[in-house]
């Protein structure tokens, strides 16, 4: 899976990660926003 990878990626920097989340949810909620 990409998570898998941006794990990988990313390695022990938390903030990138972190960042990487809430950019992921950001996207998850605008698509359901326009499906609904």
């Amino acid at each position: 899976m990409m998570v898998t990878a941006y794990t990988v990626a990313l390695g022990s920097n938390g903030w990138l990660w972190f960042g990487w989340v809430v950019l992921g949810l950001l996207t998850v909620a605008m698509v359901f926003a326009r499906t609904t």
